[in-house]
C-alpha cells in the first residue's frame, strides 16, 4: 500500500487516484467509523495512541493530520488507509462520455474498431473495450495472447466465432467466453452483418 500525502496542496494519491484532502469530510468519516466501533473519544485515543484533543479536532475538521497520524487512525479503526479519503475522489473522473472517447484501430482499420470504455484518466484497474467487427472480418490474421491478463468477452450483438488454440466455437448474442492468459485466440465474423463484442480485461488472478 502506497499513499503519498502532500500537505501543501492537501491532496492524496492512492493507487493513482488523486483525492482532495477535505478536512470536514475526513473528520466525518473518522467520526462515523469510531461510532461504529462503539468507542468514546477517550477510548479511541487510548487505543490509537493519539491525544483526545487531536482526535476531537480531526473529527470537527479543524486539524491537518500528518500521514503518520492517519496511519494510526486507520490501524485503530481496522480499515485500509484509503477508506479515510474515499469520499474525496473526484467523481467527475469516474465518467467516460462516448463523444469524448478515442477509437483504437488494429491491423484492419476498415473493419475493426475498438472503443476504449475506460480511458486512462479513469484510472480503472480493469479495461473495458467495445469492438465493432464488420461482416466477414477477423480481429487478426494470426492469433494473439495476453501474457498477464485475463479476458472476458461478451457478444453484445450479432454472431461471431472465437478461435481458442486453433479450435473454433460459435457464439451469438449474450454468449460469454473466458480467455485465460497465454491462450492464443482471435474472433471471426463469418456473417453478413456487423457484430459488437464487449471485452473486459483484468490482471490474472488464477493460473491457467
Amino acid at each position: 500500500m502506497c499513499i503519498i500525502l502532500i500537505q501543501t496542496c492537501r491532496k492524496s494519491y492512492y493507487y493513482g487516484w488523486e483525492v482532495t484532502m477535505n478536512h470536514n469530510h475526513l473528520g466525518q468519516t473518522v467520526l462515523n467509523y469510531r461510532k461504529k466501533k462503539g468507542m468514546t473519544i477517550r477510548e479511541f485515543a487510548d487505543f490509537s495512541g493519539i491525544s483526545t484533543s487531536l482526535i476531537s479536532q480531526i473529527e470537527r475538521g479543524q486539524a491537518n493530520p500528518s500521514l503518520s497520524v492517519l496511519e494510526l487512525i486507520a490501524k485503530a479503526l481496522n480499515v485500509p488507509l484509503y477508506t479515510l479519503f474515499i469520499n474525496e475522489i473526484d467523481t467527475a473522473s469516474l465518467i467516460s462520455k462516448k463523444k469524448d472517447r478515442k477509437k483504437v484501430y488494429r491491423e484492419n482499420s476498415d473493419h475493426i474498431v475498438y472503443d476504449v470504455l475506460t480511458p486512462d484518466f479513469m484510472k480503472a484497474h480493469i479495461e473495458l473495450l467495445m469492438m465493432d467487427l464488420n461482416a466477414h472480418a477477423n480481429t487478426t490474421e494470426s492469433h494473439y495472447a495476453h501474457m498477464d491478463k485475463e479476458e472476458i468477452s461478451v457478444v453484445m450483438k450479432g454472431q461471431v466465432y472465437v478461435e481458442l488454440e486453433g479450435a473454433q466455437y460459435f457464439l451469438e448474442e449474450g454468449d460469454v467466453v473466458r480467455i485465460p492468459p497465454n491462450v492464443k485466440h482471435r474472433f471471426l465474423n463469418k456473417s453478413d452483418h456487423a457484430s459488437h463484442i464487449l471485452f473486459v480485461l483484468t490482471p490474472s488472478l488464477y493460473p491457467v
